[in-house]
């Protein structure tokens, strides 16, 4: 079972969203949101898509400003809160943050400020150390999440007597924004990360970022069945479906599955390819103006 980082439906009552008002207008049938900082937090949607067929669902890549593993962490933060209002006057009935990079620098504040269900994503640290038989496991998500005071707390927790091995994976977010998933170039780049993490005994890796799981088949071709892959986005989306159900937000069957709504604050071009290439969906791609304090001077000027 993957680890997660989720806003139940029963925070504890001092928890500062439990003294927020509900929004009437919340309707089963309303949309769910899913944020990214770019194109990672497609797998998210395609688990989602899988476990919850009748949800409609919004998704909101801030490729502008990609990659949040580079950004500062009040950058990020801003970020996450104006799309996540964003997605509440869209309608969103709850918002999964798809981004460990925003989970671990945002989800506190996020809570704080938004009046809907949040479920956010951080590295599944727990199940590796669980299914690890060599007592070795690697790590690999950006520099921003391995900083975090999070993810030092996740490994407190449950990293017991296996040996992480951490490693930013710097470049990687870039290469799946650009669609490369499997260019000699990355290749290389991927096996400078992965090997040393063999080398020294490690049986299990910890995908640590959305954008990842896409880089599934060039991590195998390296590794081969030397390393069990820990993917978060199914975890994420069982956790959603446990949501809503206590929520009684669960979305009643339909005729056939929503078409997801993609936005894109960039042109949406990559987005558009990998949802095509990757999911087997071929959709338009808005491109959307989402100002916030941080980036109001540059979106005014985007736009």
């Amino acid at each position: 079972m993957a680890s997660i980082e989720s806003m139940t439906a029963s925070p504890p009552a001092s928890s500062a969203l439990s003294s927020l008002p509900a929004i009437p207008s919340l309707d089963p049938r309303a949309p769910v949101g899913i944020f990214d900082s770019g194109l990672g937090g497609l797998s998210v949607l395609r688990a989602v898509r899988a476990q919850l067929p009748n949800e409609a669902i919004i998704y909101v890549a801030d490729s502008l400003y990609a990659p949040y593993g580079e950004r500062d962490d009040d950058f990020i933060a801003d970020r996450t809160l104006a799309i996540g209002e964003w997605l509440v006057a869209q309608g969103a009935k709850a918002l999964v943050v798809a981004c460990n990079t925003a989970t671990a620098q945002s989800i506190a504040l996020v809570r704080e400020k938004l009046p809907i269900q949040l479920i956010g994503v951080e590295p599944g640290v727990k199940p590796a150390a669980l299914q690890s038989r060599s007592r070795v496991a690697g790590v690999l998500a950006t520099q921003v999440t391995l900083r975090s005071a999070r993810f030092q707390a996740l490994l407190e927790r449950h990293a017991a007597d296996c040996r992480f091995l951490c490693q930013p994976g710097h470049g990687l977010v870039q290469a799946v924004e650009r669609c490369d998933i499997g260019s000699p170039e990355l290749r290389a780049l991927l096996e400078s990360y992965i090997q040393p993490m063999l080398d020294a005994g490690a049986d299990t890796l910890v995908l640590g970022c959305t954008h990842y799981p896409f880089l599934d088949a060039a991590i195998r071709d390296i590794a081969g069945d030397r390393l069990t892959l820990i993917d978060t986005s199914i975890a994420i989306a069982r956790q959603l479906e446990r949501v809503l159900d206590q929520q009684g937000l669960s979305s009643p069957g339909r005729d056939a599955a929503p078409q997801p709504r993609f936005c894109s604050t960039s042109d949406g071009a990559h987005l558009r390819q990998l949802a095509a290439t990757l999911l087997q969906i071929d959709a338009p791609v808005e491109r959307v103006h989402i100002p916030s304090r941080r980036t109001a001077a540059t979106d005014s000027h985007a736009a």
